[in-house]
């Protein structure tokens, strides 16, 4: 779990580990090589536009050396000015202007040039090598975790979060400053803060070792199809993944590995069912005893899970799982669990219809035997094709790019009343980057921008189409006077004929949830940059906004409006429409009750100090309608929770998207077709989620938009699954948790 809410906020596609820096009380000297003046160079510019044509790995190594030096002097120099009583702090709003304004000044180039680097290192990773990336990307994250790990900031934050005189967003920044430093040890003697940290030294290094074996667990199983009929079925994009010679797929042979844009495309399209059992096999025990045994992770994973509860304790919390729980927007393991559990009663019955129809389809297609987990993803293609038969080529020809890119920004404009305009000759890194301005109505200056970078290139860092990002370049801060600005940045395939890029259905997913994250970092109305946008929102509430958006795409009128054949220009049928409702519910108990599964898997291993094994046993049964394999050891390789951002937070996914349905069905409830009130509703919706960012809690913000706590009724509604189980009487009640 990551433990900055500040960090994580600025690259919405990754989280990290806070560093726990050693406090100090002097200055340093700063080191010959690193310039105090970088004359010309466009990463100074922290309002308006950069140039950032002219970046270069020299320019952004030199200005993050210069800014994050710059930095913790700014931090130093408070620190020694507090300790002297030089600052006033008589009342709470002495504690912002003598402390919090200046770091926030401060920190504001640092932001801005992290950003411009990120953008860099995912656009050109030929400019921006991964190792100095990680090198630029070290320095900054350590930098800007000075000010969470300053004992006179912390005591000063506390001393005056108790005066009345403070508005919402200022007792959410120095709550932030607060709860940052009590997770880092700030409140604790000596002693117990250097047994924190060596724990927290351990841990890093086991999480190294876990991640380390799983990548190479991994990059070991290979297999080579020689047989053309094995992969008759295999679309070309896929082909092209997997083939030896990607310039001709269909040629041969084929390379199966366990990557993950490889191996669920393999499970889908491969006929043989012995070879998608290997690769299943190969795939559910990497880094397990049934492998190799140099790459076994059991011990790391447990090693971790007690580091991780010697971790919590010294905090003082119960487990890892209630120290988690901290930095959430439910507040307690219990109302997790009752939202999971609320959830299972419509989903695992549903399930278990859904598997009896796709044995009984695969059944009559000369299928033998009982389906396993291997073969559901194949027979589960087979079965959509047959009962929608849609084709995602007929579907693309309705979504090219410029067109739904255009009447994305038509949608927004209309709900949320702002407006959309690309502004040309502007600095960008790539010719086919387009810059566009957010202004309000009437207004002529911007309030936002953003860059937009559609198209898959060699030198961007991933080729995967499903990759997307949003990065924040800039915050809003009234204090230091800046704007939000953002990138974001696709993998859309580009067309070789002239022709616009078509989107497939997965691609308009992307877009939409993509966008839905830059708006809430866009649109904006707070004063600190520490709550700006995504900064400061509670984990599980980061994604609503996300996922709000891709709710619109089940929506006729949306899609009349953004979809236009590429040659006719005609709407998508409403034949096609139907088809595109009903494929959203197939399989969604199972696929509920596996993504329900892993987040109360998270959640038992950093609660029990029971055996992982014994816990997979225990809970798999209770989710999943298959048995499980007595050699399966998928916890040994979940990078996810084990060594990644989502340990004990691996359910925050979930509780985005009941919120995000909630969210939705407002609209749905005013009448989709009722364009007046879905404007009223689309103002207050950027009046709450999109403007109050971190500076108010999410449970606040719900309310305010919603007038209620959340449901999870309208996601089961969605995925229809509300006719399925028990009773609403029956299932547990959630409260919606609160900070305090």
């Amino acid at each position: 779990m990551a433990f900055s809410l500040a960090s994580r906020r600025i690259v919405c596609a990754r989280r990290n580990l806070l560093f726990v820096t050693p406090y100090r009380s002097g200055y340093i000297v700063l080191l010959p090589e690193v310039p105090t003046d970088v004359p010309g160079d466009p990463l100074l510019k922290t309002q308006g536009i950069p140039e950032i044509s002219s970046l270069t790995t020299e320019k952004c190594s030199s200005a993050i050396k210069k800014y994050s030096l710059d930095f913790e002097s700014a931090v130093w120099r408070i620190e020694e000015q507090l300790k002297d009583s030089e600052i006033p702090l008589q009342n709470a709003q002495n504690v912002f202007v003598n402390v919090l304004d200046p770091l926030e000044m401060s920190g504001a180039p640092l932001d801005t040039t992290w950003g411009l680097v990120k953008t860099l290192y995912l656009t050109n990773k030929d400019l921006m090598p991964v190792k100095t990336y990680v090198t630029i990307h070290d320095q900054a994250r350590r930098s800007r975790a000075m000010k969470f790990n300053s004992e006179p900031v912390y005591t000063a934050c506390k001393e005056a979060i108790v005066n009345d005189d403070l508005t919402e967003e200022q007792k959410r920044v120095l709550g932030k400053y607060i709860l940052e430093g009590r997770l880092n040890g700030l409140g604790l003697n000596s002693v117990q803060h250097l047994k924190l940290k060596q724990t927290i030294s351990q841990i890093t290094k086991e999480k190294t070792k876990y991640k380390g074996k799983v990548e190479m667990a991994t990059k070991n199983f290979q297999h080579t199809i020689f047989d053309h009929s094995l992969v008759r079925d295999f679309p070309e994009e896929v082909l092209k993944m997997i083939a030896l010679d990607s310039s001709q797929p269909k040629q041969g042979p084929w390379k199966v590995t366990l990557f993950p844009h490889v191996y669920p495309k393999f499970l889908e399209h491969c006929p043989d069912r012995d070879l998608r059992w290997n690769v299943w096999q190969a795939y559910t025990r990497r880094a397990s005893k049934y492998s190799d045994a140099n790459l076994e992770n059991s011990t790391h994973l447990e090693e971790l899970r007690y580091l991780r509860r010697y971790q919590a304790s010294i905090l003082g919390f119960d487990s890892f799982a209630a120290m988690s729980m901290e930095t959430k927007m439910a507040g307690s393991i219990e109302n997790v669990k009752n939202m999971l559990a609320s959830l299972l009663a419509r989903a695992r019955p549903a399930q278990e219809r859904e598997i009896i129809e796709l044995q009984e389809f695969a059944i009559s297609r000369g299928f033998e035997g009982a389906i396993q987990l291997w073969d559901v993803a194949y027979w589960r293609r087979k079965q959509s094709v047959a009962l929608f038969s849609c084709k995602e080529a007929q579907l693309k020809e309705y979504f090219p790019l410029p067109r739904v890119l255009a009447r994305l920004f038509t949608l927004c404009e209309q709900l949320f009343g702002v407006q959309i305009q690309e502004r040309v000759r502007v600095s960008k890194w790539h010719p086919e980057v387009q810059y566009f301005d957010i202004l309000e109505p009437h207004s002529t200056q911007p309030v936002a921008g953003f860059y937009f970078d559609p198209y898959t290139r060699e030198e961007k860092l991933s080729t995967h189409q499903d990759a997307g990002w949003m990065i924040a370049l800039r915050g809003r801060s009234a204090v230091a006077e800046t704007t939000p600005l953002a990138s974001l940045i696709f993998n859309f395939p580009r067309s070789s004929d002239g022709k616009p890029t078509l989107l497939c259905f997965s691609d308009l997913h992307i877009l939409f949830r993509k966008f839905g994250h830059a708006l809430q970092h866009l649109l904006t109305r707070t004063s600190y940059i520490e709550v700006s946008g995504l900064s400061t929102v509670e984990w599980d509430a980061v994604e609503i906004c996300s996922n709000f958006m891709t709710h619109w795409l089940y929506d006729k009128n949306t899609m009349n409006l953004i979809s236009g054949h590429v040659e006719s220009g005609e709407p998508l049928p409403s034949d096609l429409m139907q088809q595109l409702l009903a494929s959203q519910k197939h399989l969604a108990g199972y696929d509920l009750c596996r993504e329900l599964y892993l987040a109360s898997l998270d959640l038992e291993l950093y609660t029990s100090k029971d055996f992982w094994l014994d816990v997979v046993r225990n809970l798999w049964p209770q989710y999943l309608a298959f048995p499980l394999d007595e050699k399966d050891s998928h916890p040994c390789s979940l990078t996810a929770i084990v060594c990644e951002e989502w340990s004990a937070a691996y359910y925050c996914h979930l509780w985005s998207r009941v919120l995000a349905a909630d969210v939705f069905s407002a609209f749905r409830e005013a009448g989709l077709d009722n364009r007046d009130e879905l404007s009223c509703i689309g103002k207050r919706f950027r009046s709450t989620f999109l403007a109050l960012g971190g500076g108010c809690h999410p449970a606040e913000v719900f309310r305010r938009f919603r007038g209620r706590d959340p449901s999870p009724k309208a996601l089961l509604n969605a995925l229809g699954l509300k006719q399925y189980g028990v009773p609403d009487s029956a299932i547990p009640k959630r409260q919606t948790g609160r900070l305090e």
